[in-house]
């Protein structure tokens, strides 16, 4: 699957499930990148075949509803949505 690095501090493993032209999407990248939160993404619909089937397929055991953003951390929770405060208390420095 094509996934996009973006560099910050690492604060576990970040990967967001994202639309490229979703505004909730935009405003969660955002939101890591002035937290300078070290994270990978990838726009599931930019995606095509078997990378976007991975993607969804990611993404549903986390998100059954495969709604976006889907922001999975540590392999361990999923913040579904934006939600910038839980976003903020979860990858606080």
């Amino acid at each position: 699957m094509t996934v996009n690095h973006v560099k910050g501090n690492p604060r576990g493993h970040v990967m967001l499930y994202a639309l490229s032209t979703c505004g909730w999407c935009k405003k969660t990248k955002s939101l890591l990148e002035e937290m300078n939160v070290e994270f990978y993404y990838a726009d599931v619909d930019l995606l095509q075949g078997t990378e976007r089937t991975e993607a969804m397929d990611a993404i549903k055991k986390w998100n059954p509803r495969c709604s976006f953003p889907s922001l999975v951390i540590n392999d361990s929770q999923c913040i579904i949505g934006y939600d910038e405060t839980k976003i903020k208390e979860i990858l606080k420095p």
